[in-house]
């Protein structure tokens, strides 16, 4: 007898604490995500001085480079952190690039496809860089171009990442020889 009076019940679980708990959490995680919503459209209307981006020309050349792999997103040119936002240049993608005499085509599925003109490009180098996405060194592909007055980094990650030295030594070329035209 002694041990039936000695016997406790099992803690009773607190299940109204523990859904408020739940709901709380889930909340606060909603009002976060609300928070970095609204602040990446505050940074897109304050880009909102930003040029329509060009299309895509119809017959854009002879390809001289083709390339498949990831968009990476776009920058203020040497400020790997200030990611562009505007017409979806912050929008990570698949991308394909093909370089012709014309320009750079860069080709997104499931976000805005733009051209960069051949006028419009200023540099080309390997980087290991770019707002939330670092890799190793020379990891990616950085094309500094001009776009109205404000001068863009975009990021490439090619499928062949052995292929990107030929893009940057090709880009570079060509920069430099519309230069010496232009003057």
């Amino acid at each position: 007898m002694i041990l039936a009076a000695e016997q406790q019940s099992a803690e009773v679980t607190d299940w109204a604490a523990r859904i408020g708990w739940v709901v709380g959490l889930l909340a606060f995680v909603a009002f976060v995500y609300w928070l970095m919503r609204q602040g990446w459209k505050w940074r897109g209307s304050l880009q909102s001085d930003l040029p329509e981006l060009p299309g895509v020309p119809a017959e854009p050349g002879d390809t001289k480079l083709a390339m498949t792999g990831r968009y990476h997103g776009s920058t203020t040119a040497g400020q790997w952190l200030d990611r562009i936002v505007a017409h979806g240049l912050g929008t990570r993608s698949r991308v394909e690039l093909t370089l012709t005499d014309s320009g750079l085509a860069v080709v997104r599925p499931g976000a805005q496809d733009f051209f960069v003109p051949v006028g419009a490009l200023r540099e080309a180098r390997l980087d290991k860089g770019i707002a939330g996405k670092v890799l190793a060194e020379g990891g990616l592909l950085i094309v500094t171009w001009a776009h109205g007055d404000k001068l863009i980094d975009s990021g490439f990650r090619s499928d062949h990442a052995a292929g990107q030295s030929e893009w940057v030594d090709t880009l570079n070329d060509m920069i430099k020889t519309t230069e010496g035209t232009a003057r």
